[in-house]
């Protein structure tokens, strides 16, 4: 585990208490949907059957979510069972440390470091018990009412889903599961890759609060999948949260390297699927880097 202390007691950490709410009409009218790239779609499809895991896809045992957001202001979006709900384990701790930070924004949670050392253990490390606690903190309902909020709309009953928290993580039943799919911690591979999108571009809170989420979201203490392919590609900079569950495995990454910026999802059902996830890193990291990809129109 981990302490925040010198972050705790910076100058950006002391501005964070006194900063201003974000635009939810900002939040709400980015529509991240209506960005799919053809030359990205047709580069992710490419890389999937590469791999061999085209019938996977068919299969709906594979979801994935790409988007390039080098241009902030253009971006670029491919999905495979981008809208199917899945069982995601941990991944959906990255829920929990958004409405945190609705509620650190709001003022109804204190930003001190006994909160951020919690928040940052229940990401980097995954630990239950963190995650259990933070949420207590936040109130399972509350953290709900905020996914489904109309400035957010992170989770939509009357559509395809999205993410959700119903069970703490620890050996209590589920308090409410989704309407859709009645799952006790589930996602969509869009919906996760839209909170990262509005994160990382400021859309999320104010610019200084989504800079200590992502400094929460960084350095990963657990180096499988998404981590472990992207090794290969040495400079990366990954802000990060995954999950595994017996065959359930998942991964979420904003990742920086030099001027490029993307993020990629990726929501399996299989035993091999963390494998499948480490194969994948390198090849859509490629799909936004290289110089192709970033010529092709819509």
């Amino acid at each position: 585990m981990t302490s925040l202390s010198a972050f705790a007691a910076s100058a950006v950490f002391a501005a964070l208490l006194v900063a201003g709410t974000a635009s939810a009409d900002q939040t709400a009218a980015r529509d991240l949907s209506v960005t799919i790239d053809t030359g990205l779609q047709r580069g992710l499809e490419r890389a999937v059957r590469d791999l061999g895991l085209a019938n996977e896809v068919g299969a709906k045992h594979l979801a994935l979510a790409l988007v390039d957001v080098t241009d902030a202001n253009s971006p670029r979006l491919a999905m495979l069972n981008g809208n199917e709900m899945m069982y995601a384990a941990s991944l959906p701790k990255v829920a929990i440390l958004f409405g945190a930070f609705a509620e650190v924004e709001s003022g109804r949670l204190a930003l001190d470091e006994t909160h951020i050392e919690a928040m940052t253990n229940m990401i980097r490390y995954s630990s239950n018990e963190d995650a259990s606690r933070v949420l207590a903190w936040v109130g399972p309902e509350r953290l709900l009412e905020i996914l489904q909020s109309d400035r957010y709309r992170f989770y939509d009953a009357a559509g395809a889903g999205g993410l959700w928290v119903g069970k703490a993580y620890g050996k209590d039943g589920a308090y409410r599961r989704d309407p859709i799919r009645h799952l006790s911690h589930s996602a969509t591979a869009f919906q996760v890759a839209r909170l990262y999108y509005l994160l990382a571009t400021d859309a999320l809170f104010t610019p200084r609060l989504n800079e200590l989420m992502k400094e929460i979201l960084s350095k990963p203490g657990i180096r499988h999948k998404f981590v472990k392919g992207l090794e290969s590609r040495p400079g990366v900079r990954i802000y990060r949260k995954s999950g595994t569950w017996k065959d359930f495995h998942s991964d979420s990454a904003l990742v920086e390297y030099g001027h490029y910026r993307y993020i990629i999802v990726g929501l399996t059902e299989h035993p091999h699927g963390g494998d499948w996830l480490m194969r994948l890193a390198a090849p859509l990291h490629d799909l936004v880097v290289s110089p192709a990809p970033l010529a092709a129109g819509r």
